[in-house]
């Protein structure tokens, strides 16, 4: 992986290491890159992924609480829902059910050496 000095590039290299059926937060992805009050950059980096040549599974990027809080930045209505549903996430009133069991921690789950 190729390292990079921008902000949104480090989000969308994160991101794109997210598995299938999981989903990690704005915030975890902040900390992760040591930026931890840039949850909100980290929310716009999503919202601007589409413009990307290597596609961003920006769907698995939620806020703290499990809110699908970037789905208006989807195509379609419900595209983000539709999305985590075929992956197998249970989605109720735009919250991510059983978000403990599906949550994808990078501090967690990527080895402390792997830094962007």
């Amino acid at each position: 992986m190729k390292k990079s000095d921008n902000f949104f590039d480090k989000v969308y290299q994160v991101a794109r290491l997210i598995p299938y059926g999981r989903v990690t937060s704005y915030g975890a992805i902040a900390k992760y890159l040591g930026a931890a009050k840039s949850a909100r950059m980290v929310g716009w980096a999503m919202n601007s992924s589409s413009n990307q040549k290597e596609e961003v599974p920006a769907h698995r990027v939620v806020n703290k609480k499990g809110l699908l809080t970037g789905k208006h930045h989807f195509d379609g209505t419900n595209l983000m829902q539709q999305l985590l549903e075929n992956e197998g996430i249970v989605v109720i009133d735009n919250q991510i059910q059983d978000l403990e069991t599906v949550f994808w921690n990078p501090m967690e789950e990527l080895n402390s050496n792997f830094k962007f």
